[in-house]
């Protein structure tokens, strides 16, 4: 009997990619499969045939050989039995494909015990004040956290006695189970319902931790503020996370920097401003002053006619650089206050400064003049 064309079998076209023809064969290999159709006695025929196509198809050199001769390459001497004799009668080669593309179908799929795993990272927030961001030091805080079990160490057995290897699985994690069936030998790989996987048991477990091999506990810490630190920045502190698992290591602290808004000071960057308020009287004779700083005071030298407003850079009396040397600049806007109380004397004074200021034309006169003169 003639054989069926290959790209007919699978029912993909001549020009088909490799992963078309791949769903193809993953869908006939279930449907014709001899485990689920054990009532149809043609199952195992038309299962051969899709293994065979696939064998062939599923090869560059192999397609190449058959798209140019057909069935005829093996007599043409390229192989026989699906150009390369695949022995299906007995399942020789074809048991690792079938496990590579059906996992846990007929119970293939090898599952690995489970290792060693990491603990999970911990997160804190922690409110500074800004002269705190500008020197740096230390802070106490605390922390709870899952830590290893004093008492057993994280083995989850009592103090003197250990796991004991899991008799079920001899201490692999998993359990076989082999079926024979007319076409092959199936291997059905699973976690082991006694130890979950483990390869261990717990004969005697610890009551300090009932046998979880980690407790609860509240820690105290030493963080230590680099000078500069942003708001927002995140200060990772390895190794103080929750324990691991298994044998696994620890997870990692990281603390998350908050900056209180201070009275004074806004920060942008590693620059600081600040607001100088300023009698009209010194904006416009001009003086000297001393403003606040972070770390005592700096002077500053108003120069007479200063307009409100006006800003003036003090170099390097910002904040420290986080990530560089030196420091930010403060930034002094100027705040040109004007008394809303005058005493008699006050008032006096200023009227003789406004005439001066007038060469003898009052703020009336002036305004009469810019409208023309009008009355």
């Amino acid at each position: 009997m003639a054989k069926r064309d290959y790209y007919e079998v699978l029912g993909v076209e001549r020009g088909a990619s490799a992963e078309e023809i791949k769903k193809a064969y993953r869908r006939l290999a279930k449907q014709y499969h001899p485990d689920f159709n054990k009532d149809d006695r043609d199952a195992e025929k038309k299962f051969k045939e899709v293994n065979e196509a696939y064998e062939v198809l599923s090869d560059p050199q192999k397609r190449e050989q058959y798209d140019r001769f057909g069935h005829q390459a093996e007599a043409a001497g390229f192989g026989t039995g699906g150009f390369g004799g695949a022995d299906f009668n007995g399942f020789g080669g074809f048991e690792s494909i079938f496990e590579n593309f059906f996992g846990g179908l007929g119970g293939f799929g090898r599952r690995r015990p489970p290792g060693p795993e990491q603990g999970a990272h911990l997160r804190y927030d922690l409110e500074i004040t800004l002269e705190e961001a500008f020197h740096g030091g230390s802070r106490e805080i605390k922390i709870p956290r899952t830590e290893l079990c004093p008492d057993c160490r994280g083995s989850r057995a009592r103090a003197g006695s250990k796991p004991e290897t899991c008799p079920t699985c001899q201490g692999s994690g998993q359990q076989q189970f082999t079926r024979n069936t007319a076409f092959g030998r199936f291997v059905n790989v699973q976690t082991c319902s006694a130890c979950g996987g483990e390869g261990k048991m717990i004969k005697d477990p610890c009551p300090a931790c009932r046998a979880q091999g980690r407790v609860v506990r509240e820690r105290q810490l030493e963080i230590k503020i680099p000078p500069g630190v942003e708001h927002g920045s995140r200060l990772r502190v390895g190794g103080e996370g929750e324990a691991g698992l298994r044998g696994g290591p620890p997870g990692d602290l990281y603390v998350i920097v908050g900056i209180r808004p201070h009275k004074l000071f806004l920060r942008e960057g590693d620059d600081l401003v600040i607001e100088l308020p300023l009698n009209m009287v010194y904006a416009a004779l001009g003086t000297e002053v001393d403003v606040p700083t972070l770390d005592g005071t700096a002077a500053l030298r108003i120069p007479e006619g200063t307009q409100p407003g006006t800003s003036f850079r003090l170099k390097g009396r910002g904040m420290p650089r986080l990530r560089g040397a030196g420091r930010g600049d403060l930034r002094v806007k100027l705040k040109v206050i004007v008394p809303k109380r005058l005493s008699h004397k006050q008032k006096q004074l200023l009227a003789d400064f406004a005439r001066t200021c007038d060469d003898g034309k009052g703020f009336i006169d002036r305004m009469k003049d810019a409208f023309g003169g009008a009355k």
